[in-house]
């Protein structure tokens, strides 16, 4: 039985034989890649034509690739917004400014990030989670003083500089400021974008207890009601 594309065949043969891709035959004449395949295969292909088809081959996956990075950033800026609405639907229905909510989150952050040793101090190379740290801790324990902050940097990492960041991100005055620095030789260069881990640390262990003591007591209270 002779199919209904049957008088495209010297057409298609003619364009097979140029150089093009089944694929892109069987896009451009509406023809199943299964009769293509059938009428193709006795057909020697010259290296010109094999090198032909393979640059082309690569053009076409460069193209698809391009594509895919594309709709795979829409995709995950779509995620990202929604996660987004979430965090603020959540935000919308508690009481941001209630202290007795900013001590809870405060004590699950000291409990992952905070020192248990004999300070209330806590390290980190994120400036906006120490800046959550003090200002709770300044909310909630008004008579609360700083010590000094401590910078621990890498060798190759200028210490005014460094003092000179944080000093801005955190309000804290330049002279507030110690740096250590790592005394190992560095085998890659420090990113732009790494300021080191500063150590902020209040002066009264005391509130160092009542966090951990929070967090721990908070913990005990949700795993006992787990069901």
């Amino acid at each position: 039985m002779i199919s209904k594309w049957y008088e495209l065949k010297p057409h298609a043969i003619k364009i097979r034989k140029g150089g093009s891709s089944i694929r892109k035959i069987e896009k451009l004449l509406k023809i199943p890649r299964s009769t293509l395949s059938g009428w193709f295969k006795n057909i020697k292909l010259t290296k010109n034509q094999k090198t032909k088809l393979d640059k082309n081959l690569k053009i076409a996956l460069s193209k698809a690739r391009k594509k895919a990075v594309l709709w795979h950033n829409s995709q995950k800026e779509k995620r990202m917004q929604e996660a987004s609405n979430q965090a603020e639907a959540v935000l919308s229905r508690i009481k941001v400014n209630n202290k007795d909510i900013i001590e809870t989150a405060l004590a699950f952050l000291y409990l992952g990030e905070g020192t248990k040793t004999q300070a209330t101090s806590m390290g980190n190379a994120n400036p906006l989670i120490l800046r959550f740290f003090i200002a709770a801790i300044k909310q909630i324990h008004k008579d609360a003083r700083l010590a000094k902050c401590e910078l621990h940097l890498r060798s190759d990492q200028k210490e005014l500089k460094e003092i000179e960041y944080w000093s801005k991100e955190l309000g804290i005055a330049k002279e507030n400021f110690s740096f250590v620095k790592d005394k190992r030789i560095i085998k890659s260069k420090t990113y732009l974008d790494y300021h080191g881990v500063c150590v902020v640390r209040f002066t009264s262990v005391a509130i160092q207890r009542r966090l951990v003591f929070l967090s721990q007591k908070f913990c005990n209270i949700i795993t006992a009601t787990d069901p």
